[in-house]
């Protein structure tokens, strides 16, 4: 089945700019037109979009992503490339998820910090606190 760029957007839920950014850059080399010029999307061009939306979501620059499709274009013989820039990506990942659950735990341990002021009615009720009191996930707060 063929897709127009409004179609295709939103089934990815971007905008259409978006994609013709990504031609514009080069990021779709697969991508074929239509007789009168307009970009015409299949449906395993659906794959390669949903790969380039998930490196670009996990930060990845748009000149990265391009070196990764142009290796990708160039096929088997890249197949190391890919997979480095890959697990590249993913230890990047991880370590992004290993910091925003670092952030979250001291939200978490604020919420609380707070929510037991409140219900003091006062901050000073952490004045004196003893560590057996406050939950055990927060005590690295302390």
């Amino acid at each position: 089945m063929l897709y127009t760029v409004g179609e295709v957007a939103k089934q990815l839920n971007v905008a259409a700019s978006t994609l013709r950014y990504y031609d514009k850059e080069g990021l779709l080399p697969f991508l074929e037109r239509s007789g009168g010029g307009m970009r015409v999307f299949k449906d395993e061009d659906l794959s390669w979009l949903r790969i380039i939306e998930c490196l670009k979501k996990t930060g990845m620059p748009i000149k990265e992503i391009k070196n990764f499709m142009d290796h990708c274009m160039e096929g088997d013989s890249k197949i190391d490339e890919r997979l480095s820039i890959m697990e590249s990506q993913r230890d990047a990942v991880i370590k992004q998820m290993k910091e925003t659950q670092e952030m979250l735990d001291m939200l978490n341990y604020k919420c609380w910090y707070y929510e037991t002021a409140k219900a003091a009615g006062t901050c000073a009720v952490h004045a004196n606190v003893q560590t057996e009191n406050v939950p055990k996930d927060y005590h690295k707060f302390l």
